[in-house]
């Protein structure tokens, strides 16, 4: 009954990939920006490649 109201049909379809893929980016590079990621991702990525002997 709920997706009849909202005027979806009987039976949801599905995203394709890049749309949903467009519809997460922006989030995750807000959410990445506001809690300092990109500090923690250049953080882990040194510590991988020092153990990695790089």
């Amino acid at each position: 009954m709920p997706a009849q109201i909202f005027g979806r049909g009987t039976a949801p379809g599905r995203r394709h990939p890049v749309v949903a893929l467009a519809m997460v980016l922006p989030l995750a590079a807000l959410l990445t920006v506001a809690f300092g990621g990109w500090e923690a991702v250049a953080l882990n990525a040194s510590s991988v490649a020092g153990m990695m002997g790089l």
